[in-house]
């Protein structure tokens, strides 16, 4: 990258040590850098990362609560669409990062920065995220990405950082690389690269052993309005409240670990580990409550809506028009999607064991074997003569089905008792 005089950039800030090696290395390069943190629910020290940037040389450092934003805008839609990627991870890395592009961009416009820029590697999707969502709010800024431009490795990065005195929290013993916020961690290097080791017990910070948890259930009763999550045990909550009492609920009882060998958008796998104790509870009880308040139907189309939306938001695609579209279909979906759902927590799994609804579609005089049976048996045998007459008359006319030989399914000794 040349180097450059007097251009400002808007750097994603975490704290890390890719992006506090980035503020040194930029500004090296001659760019005035400014630090945006934004807090998605980390708990980190976010006092002393602002200040940390200033120290690293950052121009200004701003901090940002987005947690509500997240949720609202980002978690929610996508948890009413029920959007798992490659059905096993709740996108949450992949759901913050069109937030913190966004937010790259209006700050860039209020301090007149040429560019964004942000610390992804390139091999990762989160670099596809970043420039794509910079791509379609702000087409005229720049993205710089050091990472994919500086030609170190992470053990080059521990070095170059204690070269110049910054301080960071990886060490060549402690090489794991992760990223939080409240709808998950994600935690990958290490020996974690190896797919046949099992992840050590020190990668886990969000979610107890189950071999330690307690040894009696934990019930707990979640409330939907329309597809959204707003009560707990029949408390009403906030959306941070509510999803941080899951995370922690959940991780009490071991729920919500995740190994995933997941293959990225750039076309390599790779092995990540994910702690999301409230995601899994969610996406669960949202599920149990759609099953008994949506059509057949629509809620087999809505599976099909809800893979392509997982696959866009993890390829970086949150701000595109189809998404908006799909989006669409997934509001009107939810109007009915209404009522509680009870779950049971006990050493590492989480299951449903109750639900019901206002709306529910589950009627108990139409689905009982006993009293008050309301169903009219007459009606059975003419819909399944008819649901039948396309196979029955390919059979009699063409005769591909009933000239099969029947005779081998019967295997070997047949047992036949007469009176």
């Amino acid at each position: 990258m040349p180097e450059r005089g007097g251009d400002k950039l808007v750097l994603a800030y975490s704290g890390g040590l890719d992006t506090s090696v980035a503020i040194r290395w930029l500004k090296e390069k001659g760019w005035d850098v400014v630090a945006l943190t934004i807090d998605l629910g980390e708990k980190k020290d976010l006092d002393a990362i602002q200040e940390r940037a200033l120290e690293i040389g950052a121009t200004a450092a701003y901090v940002v609560d987005g947690k509500t934003q997240f949720l609202r805008h980002f978690v929610w839609p996508s948890l009413q669409t029920g959007a798992v990627y490659e059905k096993e991870y709740p996108l949450a890395t992949a759901l913050g990062r069109p937030l913190i592009a966004a937010m790259l961009v209006e700050i860039a416009r209020r301090e007149g920065a040429n560019g964004i820029a942000h610390g992804c590697t390139g091999k990762g999707n989160d670099q596809v995220r970043f420039d794509v969502t910079t791509a379609a709010l702000a087409p005229d800024l720049q993205v710089v990405a050091p990472v994919r431009e500086w030609g170190m490795n992470r053990d080059d990065e521990i070095e170059y950082a204690r070269e110049h005195g910054i301080a960071v929290p990886a060490t060549s013993e402690s090489p794991y690389s992760t990223d939080e916020n409240l709808w998950g961690r994600s935690i990958e290097a290490g020996v974690l690269e190896n797919p046949w080791e099992e992840p050590p017990r020190e990668v886990y910070e969000w979610t107890q052993d189950p071999r330690e948890c307690p040894d009696e259930p934990t019930y707990i009763e979640i409330g939907f309005k329309q597809g959204l999550p707003v009560s707990l045990d029949g408390a009403e909550m906030d959306a941070v409240r509510l999803v941080e009492t899951l995370n922690k609920a959940g991780g009490a009882q071991g729920v919500g670990r995740i190994d995933h060998l997941e293959n990225r958008l750039i076309g390599i796998k790779s092995r990540e580990i994910y702690e999301a104790p409230a995601a899994v509870l969610l996406l669960q009880a949202h599920q149990a409550l759609e099953d008994i308040t949506l059509t057949k139907d629509v809620a087999r189309f809505k599976d099909v809506v809800a893979q392509q939306w997982a696959q866009m938001v993890y390829d970086g695609l949150w701000f595109s028009p189809l998404r908006e579209a799909l989006y669409a279909f997934v509001a009107h979906t939810q109007r009915h999607v209404t009522g509680e759902v009870r779950l049971k927590l006990f050493k590492g799994s989480s299951m449903v064991v109750g639900r019901k609804s206002p709306e529910q579609l589950y009627r108990l005089e139409l689905a009982t074997y006993g009293r008050g049976d309301q169903f009219d048996q007459s009606a059975a045998a003419g819909f399944i003569k008819l649901w039948g007459m396309g196979v029955r008359t390919a059979s009699e006319v063409q005769g591909q089905l009933h000239s099969l030989d029947l005779a081998g399914l019967l295997g070997g000794e047949v047992k036949r008792l007469t009176s």
